[in-house]
C-alpha cells in the first residue's frame, strides 16, 4: 500500500489546500497511489508539514468532493478512483526521456524555475497549435 509524502512550497503562489489536493491528483494519475491506498491522517500531515489542521481537512474534502477519495470514519481517508489510464506503461522511457532532457538543460545553464518556465511555454504553445 502506498502512501504519499506531502510537501509544501511556501513560496509558490499556490494556497497550502491547493498544493495538497495537487500533489494528490499528480499521485493518482501517475499511478503512485491506488484505489484503496490510505492518505496520511490530518495528524500525520499536520506533523510533517506543519500545516493549520483545518487546511488539511479542507483539501481532503475537496478531494471527496471530487470523487476520488472517500472518508471511513475511525479508519480514514483512502483512495476510491484513479487517474492513472493504460498510457501508464509509457511513463518509463517518457521519464528516461525526460531526464535526459532535464540534464541538457541544466547543462545549459538552467535553473528549475527557468526549465519550468520553458516547460510550459512550451506545453501551452504546443496545445495552441493542437487548437488551431
Amino acid at each position: 500500500m502506498a502512501m504519499i509524502d506531502f510537501n509544501l512550497d511556501p513560496g509558490s503562489g499556490v494556497a497550502p489546500y491547493m498544493q495538497l489536493i495537487h500533489q494528490v491528483r499528480r499521485a493518482l494519475r501517475l499511478g503512485l497511489l491506488q484505489v484503496g491506498d490510505q492518505l496520511p491522517t490530518v495528524k500525520q500531515v499536520v506533523t510533517r508539514v506543519a500545516i493549520n489542521p483545518n487546511t488539511v481537512a479542507k483539501a481532503y474534502r475537496e478531494l471527496e468532493r471530487e470523487g476520488l477519495v472517500g472518508a471511513k470514519p475511525g479508519l480514514g481517508t483512502f483512495v476510491i478512483k484513479t487517474l492513472s489510464d493504460a498510457s501508464l506503461a509509457a511513463h518509463g522511457p517518457l521519464r528516461s526521456s525526460l531526464r535526459r532532457w532535464l540534464a541538457e538543460a541544466r547543462q545549459a545553464g538552467l535553473d528549475d524555475e527557468s526549465i519550468e518556465a520553458l516547460f510550459r511555454d512550451t506545453l501551452e504553445s504546443s496545445a495552441e497549435e493542437d487548437i488551431a
